[in-house]
């Protein structure tokens, strides 16, 4: 089993420029550029003349002008969220106030949201983000001459959506798959469970392309889906065998597996490991043995999970596809 993935990161950007990338889709690339939004978040306009926004991306004014102009002397019907991460959310009320339109989403998940690392807090998150109604799974919005159908893809964060332009096979895929990079799953709003089941819920379907909201079009659906799928099997297979070694702890593992990583992504990456173990753990792969340090007070939560001592459980064979 591989763990290689073919990403394209040879990606042109003009910011603030709007660009046909499928029929009746343009796209906006904001300059918000970092580890995690790869060139930018990618603001898609749906249709023509009565259109649907997605993603509006960060509260940037030069961002929300760009859009601006872009659908000048037509109507914004409906602003969609694929997830309350601010890269992809802040900029909703204030294009809202701007160009009007419906902001539609998942809306609260009654979960735990944010993650324990620099930067994937509430500066990466919205909690307490609202939407005008709420989207589910098998819902339709229509939008001037087109139809999007919403499937709800929890994983990378428990309200993300997914939005696929009926009759195009064209599917806006927000943080779920990307071209780019392997998505990041970070708990406790991060479940590695949930992420594989919603990468499965893609497969059966026959999309031709997949716009991401970072990085260039996907020309392969289905292959990068099942690419996704084997990076994640091929991952825990390494988890496991460092389990094995005695390396049994994350930092001890990261170190391991992530060695020539950025310093300013081992958090994430110390992230993706603990949603791993969470997932074996639930399958009965592995268990915790304990924590390390000696701290007065135990730790909770994330930095329960981040600060314990794992091993294989007793009899657990090598996993099987999730």
């Amino acid at each position: 089993m591989s763990a290689e993935l073919a990403f394209n990161r040879s990606v042109d950007v003009d910011y603030g420029v709007a660009e046909e990338v499928a029929p009746q889709v343009r796209r906006i690339v904001a300059n918000n550029p970092s580890p995690y939004t790869f060139l930018g978040t990618n603001t898609y306009i749906v249709g023509r003349g009565r259109v649907a926004v997605i993603d509006p991306g960060p509260a940037c004014e030069q961002h929300l002008a760009a859009i601006v102009e872009a659908t000048r002397g037509e109507r914004v019907t409906h602003i969609l969220i694929t997830h309350s991460h601010r890269d992809h959310c802040d900029g909703a009320r204030g294009l809202q106030a701007l160009v009007g339109g419906e902001i539609l989403s998942f809306g609260p998940t009654g979960t735990e949201r944010g993650a324990g690392a620099p930067g994937l807090g509430e500066a990466f998150v919205d909690p307490a983000f609202r939407p005008d109604r709420t989207l589910h799974d098998g819902d339709v919005v229509k939008a001037g001459g087109v139809a999007l159908d919403v499937l709800h893809t929890p994983g990378h964060a428990p309200d993300h959506l997914c939005f696929a332009l009926v009759g195009q096979r064209t599917v806006f895929t927000g943080d779920h798959v990307m071209g780019w990079n392997t998505t990041v799953i970070a708990p406790p709003e991060g479940s590695m469970a949930k992420f594989l089941a919603s990468l499965e819920k893609l497969l059966p379907r026959h999309d031709k392309v997949f716009l991401p909201a970072h990085g260039g079009r996907v020309q392969t659906p289905q292959r990068v889906v099942k690419a996704y799928i084997m990076h994640r099997q091929w991952r825990e297979q390494t988890i496991l065998t460092c389990l094995e070694d005695g390396v049994s702890t994350i930092p001890r593992i990261v170190a391991k597996i992530y060695g020539d990583l950025d310093a300013d992504l081992k958090a994430a990456a110390a992230l993706s490991v603990l949603a791993h173990l969470e997932h074996m753990i639930s399958r009965g792969l592995v268990r915790e043995t304990g924590q390390t340090g000696h701290a007065a007070q135990p730790a909770a939560g994330t930095e329960a999970g981040l600060a314990s001592v794992y091993s294989v459980s007793p009899g657990a064979s090598s996993p099987a596809s999730s």
